[in-house]
């Protein structure tokens, strides 16, 4: 096994399956490389969907290619390391929400992408950190009560945002909630002319020191617009690879050495190349969780028009 070449035995395997091999900005750099789309999670499900590839292999976590499979049905998708697992999703359950809504029938729940396939299908609608501030502010507009979930920090500063309260869970992503603000200051005093970039799953303390908050995909544009030479980056350590490709003249320093995820480093090139070879790890969606599901995410799709 050591002796394989991964990178051209994955190659070989994606034109003979006819396949399609999708990573998150968070994987590892090797893993990036070997993709055929890099990009946040629900970018890159639909993106699968335009493709006439037969089969998916997402480099992500689970609920990932959950998503996938939501909005690709008749394509196989795989998922390389089956207890790639997301923490944030973990900090809600199906009972635990389905008992919030038999308690407030009249709340719209808005939820973030970032959760199981069962939770969007109990949701009204889904976001992501792109699009959650407008959806949020949708709602508001509407004269809606809403319960926003699972992500209490997007809540919160959509909150200080909008200027209006509504109700957020208790959830979290644990490598963006516990950055530190003194190491992010602690960065700044090192490198006084970087600017400070942060997604907004960090907390308000971090956002509200920040020269830009934005999703991975908007930190990244944001960088390559910019006329700034430094970042402090304040969100998970793999945007790093696709930030130094894409700008070999500016320098980047992470915010804190904790911003790594374990769940998505899980992912070796071993593990792509042999979930492929051998068509292992394969996602199932209920077809009724699909279809609440599917609901959910087409109700985003039209609000983010």
């Amino acid at each position: 096994m050591k002796n394989i070449d991964y990178k051209s035995e994955i190659q070989r395997l994606k034109k003979e399956k006819n396949a399609v091999i999708l990573a998150h900005y968070y994987q590892e750099d090797d893993v990036q490389d070997v993709a055929d789309f890099l990009g946040d999670s629900l970018n890159l499900s639909q993106t699968a969907v335009s493709t006439d590839a037969d089969i998916i292999v997402f480099c992500g976590v689970h609920f990932m290619a959950e998503t996938a499979k939501i909005l690709s049905p008749n394509k196989k998708v795989l998922l390389p390391v089956m207890n790639a697992d997301c923490l944030m999703a973990q900090t809600i359950t199906k009972k635990d929400l389905q008992k919030y809504k038999d308690e407030h029938p009249d709340t719209k729940i808005i939820t973030y992408v970032n959760t199981t396939a069962e939770i969007k299908a109990l949701s009204d609608c889904i976001c992501t950190s792109t699009n959650g501030l407008k959806i949020i502010e949708h709602y508001l507009d509407q004269g809606e009560k809403i319960l926003y979930t699972p992500d209490q920090n997007l809540g919160k500063y959509a909150m200080k945002i909008s200027g209006k309260q509504f109700e957020v869970w208790n959830g979290c992503c644990p490598i963006h909630h516990f950055l530190d603000k003194r190491k992010v200051l602690k960065q700044k005093e090192l490198h006084p002319d970087a600017l400070i970039i942060a997604h907004p799953e960090c907390q308000l303390d971090i956002l509200e020191i920040s020269d830009y908050v934005g999703s991975t995909a908007q930190l990244l544009s944001f960088v390559k617009k910019s006329e700034a030479k430094e970042f402090i980056v304040c969100t998970e350590k793999g945007v790093l690879h696709p930030m130094k490709t894409q700008n070999p003249d500016k320098t980047f320093y992470l915010g804190s050495p904790t911003l790594s995820c374990h769940d998505m480093k899980k992912t070796r090139l071993e593990d792509v190349y042999n979930c492929l070879l051998n068509e292992t790890n394969e996602i199932f969606v209920d077809e009724e969780v699909s279809r609440k599901a599917v609901k959910a995410l087409n109700t985003m799709l039209e609000l983010s028009k």
